[in-house]
């Protein structure tokens, strides 16, 4: 498989207006998720810890009393944002109203 290649500016503004939450934070693709309390919030980390296991990509997670905090990007790209990074963040934004995100 090939090395993924870093998005371009104009690929990487296409994908965040697809991924509402989300922010380009340097070289990282950020977001912050609040829940109503902590249970949800660590069964998000968890369920996150299992797309990161399927798509073998992984972010950086925070777990706090009711948020979760989310930052990745591709370290084998010298740490850019790449289709790995946007396609994580979709696999993310999917679950994360059935935790109670908001």
């Amino acid at each position: 498989m090939p090395a993924p290649e870093p998005l371009t500016d104009a690929e990487l503004s296409a994908a965040l207006a697809e991924l509402p939450g989300w922010e380009r934070d340097g070289d990282l693709l950020t977001r912050d998720y609040r829940f109503p309390g902590h249970l949800p919030a660590a069964a998000m980390v968890m369920h996150v810890a299992a797309i990161h296991e399927e798509l073998g990509h992984h972010a950086d997670v925070a777990l706090g009393y009711n948020t979760v905090g989310i930052s990745v990007n591709t370290h084998s790209v010298g740490g850019r944002i790449t289709a790995l990074d946007t396609r994580l963040a979709r696999r993310i934004e999917e679950i994360a109203a059935g935790h109670g995100a908001r």
